[in-house]
């Protein structure tokens, strides 16, 4: 039963990140993520997990202090550049909110703080955190694509610290937080091309999340050890599963391929040759242990079933939101005449 306070809370969250991404000042927004901060927080915590109270407490602390910061900056710089010219702020001022607005959202180097808070919360808010909170600190992002030097550092940790550090970990949440790392650097390399193609990028891995989130959570994963114990009672269930990793990943011919292929296209189009290098070759490791994850839950046994499984007959959505994604790439080659 989904209690009254938790629809209002969620309802907020959806209209604070509208404010701040139609904002016209930089206070409306910094108000837009403030409101957003507040209304998530009592949805962190869990009465059934004992550690979402100390996750949402270093939730607490980590974006008080970027919004602290962010508006720390924002006054400091009013007082220099006139109100009219805070969107066209010089190269250090740039790279200062830049950086608020990435500890915001987790991105590498600035990621100290979202394995440890992901690892404490459920499945649901896992999701939330790593899609839905991202979305408002983006936008303002893309106000200050200024310095390319800067934002190819940061994508190149952003793949360097999500593929290498998701490597050593047993943990599904945190596999997936360092995932989310990695897929944030491309989408900031998105960003450096097109709006339209950080959209398009940010929907298909917010999709391809959400069916690897649902089953973790119906089937209730936490550790890499619980696929091997779970999905033997089913082959459709963890075929399915594994090509919407695979899909994650990013190989083809799956949907998830296609936002990758359009941003390493736009890159070398722009000339950012040493970046496109980088980037792929820094995927890689988050590969492997996709990949890893895909053959220890694709194990063989004579006790499986060939039934489709209750989660899809129960409800169909998740059945047909498997195969959109999976099947998708026809339809995305003809939205990139769109970008």
């Amino acid at each position: 039963m989904i209690k009254i306070y938790k629809i209002l809370f969620f309802n907020l969250i959806i209209i604070s990140t509208l404010i701040s991404i139609s904002a016209m000042s930089w206070f409306s927004a910094w108000m837009g993520l403030e409101m957003n901060l507040l209304a998530i927080l009592p949805l962190m915590k869990n009465s059934n997990n004992k550690n979402s109270a100390e996750a949402s407490i270093k939730y607490f602390i980590v974006q008080a202090m970027a919004s602290s910061c962010l508006l720390f900056f924002l006054i400091l710089f009013s007082n220099i550049y006139p109100l009219n010219y805070i969107f066209n702020l010089n190269l250090l001022p740039s790279m200062v909110i830049n950086s608020t607005l990435l500890l915001k959202m987790g991105v590498a180097p600035f990621h100290f703080w979202l394995p440890e808070v992901v690892s404490g919360l459920s499945w649901k808010m896992v999701f939330i955190i790593l899609t839905w909170q991202k979305i408002a600190p983006m936008i303002l992002l893309s106000y200050y694509m200024k310095s390319s030097s800067f934002f190819s550092v940061i994508i190149i940790l952003s793949s360097l610290v999500g593929g290498i550090q998701g490597m050593n970990q047993v943990c599904l949440r945190k596999i997936m937080a360092y995932s989310s790392i990695n897929h944030m650097g491309w989408m900031i390399c998105s960003l450096l091309s097109s709006l339209n193609l950080w959209f398009y990028y940010f929907c298909i891995y917010s999709l391809t999340n959400f069916n690897v989130l649902v089953m973790f959570h119906q089937f209730r994963m936490y550790q890499l050890n619980h696929l091997s114990k779970i999905f033997p009672l089913n082959k459709n269930l963890k075929f399915m599963f594994m090509l919407n990793f695979l899909s994650l990943g990013g190989l083809p011919p799956f949907i998830g391929f296609f936002p990758k292929w359009m941003t390493i296209y736009f890159l070398i189009t722009f000339n950012y040759y040493t970046l496109c290098f980088f980037i792929v070759i820094l995927t890689l490791p988050t590969l492997f242990f996709y990949l890893r994850i895909s053959l220890l839950s694709f194990t063989i046994s004579s006790s499986e079933s060939l039934s489709i499984p209750k989660i899809y007959t129960q409800n169909s959505f998740y059945f047909y939101l498997n195969i959109c994604l999976l099947s998708g790439m026809p339809l995305c080659f003809m939205l990139s005449n769109s970008i």
